[in-house]
């Protein structure tokens, strides 16, 4: 090789050095996290797509309850007509909790990585956010797996009535025990959600002011 070739073949092995060196070099604890808060945003995108779902089967489920009730035993084709449609929503209702379930679970995963990132900055401000933010979101994780029992438990006892309201021999005493046991049931529901949606909240608000003092912005 001609030493004017050899120069050359180094400078050129010198500049690759160089470019691969700037291209595997370590994140910093605060991009780490970022990254860790950025995926369990997109984590959490189908648990976002089965609030609307929800809400309007909800609403359809209701409408048919109060349908039933005004009904009399005289027309009890109509009333296991609209027990079997409600059974039907409340199966889709389970479908969309479990998506949504699975969601917050994924998210879990993602977000349990800032565990090793969270005490590792050395801005002291951004370790005790850091620390914060991952002790609200761990127990908004609790919170939704509480929600997720009561729901499921709301929509096995909402099954139940209807099935009761298929049975032309059924006691007025039972029906009305099935439809107190449901009220308490979703009154645990309301409280389990009013719980995990505050927990969201705070979230939101440490999330922001971490990526405030932090200097970062977020990009969903």
């Amino acid at each position: 090789m001609a030493l004017k070739d050899k120069n050359r073949f180094i400078l050129l092995l010198s500049v690759l050095i160089v470019i691969f060196a700037g291209c595997t070099k370590e994140k910093t604890s605060v991009e780490k996290m970022y990254d860790v808060l950025e995926k369990v945003v997109s984590a959490e995108k189908e648990f976002e797509e089965q609030q609307n779902p929800l809400v309007t089967l909800e609403k359809k489920e209701k409408e048919i309850y109060d349908q039933i009730i005004k009904l009399g035993m005289k027309e009890y084709d109509q009333i296991v007509k609209l027990s079997d449609e409600a059974l039907l929503l409340a199966d889709q209702r389970k479908e969309h909790m479990e998506k949504e379930t699975k969601s917050i679970k994924e998210s879990e995963k993602e977000f349990k990585k800032a565990a090793n990132i969270k005490d590792k900055f050395e801005d002291t401000d951004l370790t005790k956010l850091a620390n914060e933010l991952y002790e609200i979101m761990m127990e908004r994780y609790k919170a939704h797996d509480a929600l997720n029992i009561e729901y499921n438990e709301a929509l096995k006892n909402d099954k139940e009535l209807y099935e009761m309201f298929k049975n032309k021999d059924l006691p007025l005493e039972d029906l009305e025990a099935q439809v107190n046991k449901l009220n308490e049931t979703y009154k645990r529901v309301y409280t389990a959600n009013e719980k995990f949606n505050m927990l969201t909240e705070q979230y939101n608000d440490k999330k922001l002011s971490f990526y405030k003092q932090a200097g970062l912005k977020s990009s969903k």
